[in-house]
């Protein structure tokens, strides 16, 4: 056994523009963009505090910031964000701690190509 073998996962976000035209439509396009700049910013400092959180924090916390973000994704259309987040908290459910740190990684990378799309989105079109 001298091979390695090196994965590179490269799964897309699923990301729900419907979502971002409500927000335009009951908010205008100016309070939209507003909003889903202020839920990025928000995703990204709590992606950073939960890998923290996985290293040190009690599980129950790390639970409950999953959970919020979770709702912040769901809230500007990120569907994949959302449903991964929920996944790790089915595995802190479970206890087991193999498949929350191979979900946490996926939470990590499924994080980055979620805010690096909607970035390129471009619904804003003002």
């Amino acid at each position: 056994m001298n091979e390695v073998t090196y994965l590179a996962p490269n799964e897309r976000p699923q990301m729900d523009p419907e979502q971002i035209e409500t927000l335009c439509t009951d908010l205008g396009p100016y309070a939209a963009e507003d909003v889903v700049c202020r839920a990025m910013e928000e995703l990204a400092h709590r992606l950073c505090q939960l890998q923290e959180q996985a290293l040190k924090g009690p599980r129950e916390d790390l639970h409950k910031g999953l959970r919020a973000l979770a709702a912040i994704a769901e809230q500007i259309g990120m569907r994949s964000l959302s449903g991964v987040a929920h996944d790790v908290m089915i595995c802190i459910e479970l206890g087991d701690r193999v498949a929350e740190a191979a979900t946490l990684a996926r939470l990590a990378r499924m994080g980055e190509r979620s805010l690096t799309e909607m970035w390129e989105l471009n619904e804003f079109s003002l």
